[in-house]
């Protein structure tokens, strides 16, 4: 198998198909709204779902205690393109929790709704097809960030390393258990 080196330091997809190439067509990103998880509300500012799913738009982001500057720092997020789930907004702050539910404030113009996810464990197949049984294209270690695409009721197209594939939706963090997208 050779392996393909993500933009993630702590991650890699590693290609098990020669065939990779054939799934590229109609694989293009869907553009959708995320549908309710559970009771959802509509953000005050926004009006769009409370929670719902974004991604990190820069390579770096505070994380403060509250909503404005002056606010202390927590902690800063490191990866670009890391999903997060909004869970309140406040002016042009939103708060913000990662897959691990550690979160916090982020000033918006930080945040991208380019939709992504997280694949949970290590050995996670990206399949040529939305089936347990189809021939598996790559396989992805835990950490590793890709690009959602297409959602069924199980099942998420999602693009990552330069790969696509099909990945059972418990797989991921980062959608709507469910949420459909076309």
């Amino acid at each position: 198998m050779k392996p393909l080196g993500n933009r993630r330091s702590f991650s890699r997809l590693v290609v098990v198909a020669a065939g990779a190439a054939l799934l590229a067509a109609g694989m293009a990103g869907a553009a959708g709204t995320p549908e309710a998880e559970g009771t959802a509300t509509q953000g005050p500012v926004t009006n769009l779902p409370l929670p719902r799913f974004v991604s990190l738009k820069a390579s770096e982001a505070n994380v403060r205690r509250g909503p404005s500057l002056e606010h202390r720092i927590d902690w800063v997020f490191r990866h670009r393109d890391m999903p997060l789930r909004v869970t309140a907004e406040f002016g042009h702050w939103r708060r913000v929790e990662d897959n691990e539910g550690q979160g916090g404030w982020i000033y918006y113009t930080l945040l991208s709704g380019v939709r992504t996810v997280l694949i949970e464990a290590d050995g996670t197949a990206l399949r040529s097809r939305p089936d347990p049984e189809a021939p598996a294209v790559a396989e992805a270690e835990a950490g590793v960030i890709g690009r959602l695409g297409e959602c069924q009721h199980d099942w998420c197209r999602v693009t990552a390393d330069g790969e696509k594939g099909w990945v059972a939706k418990a797989a991921l963090w980062g959608v709507g258990a469910d949420e459909i997208r076309d």
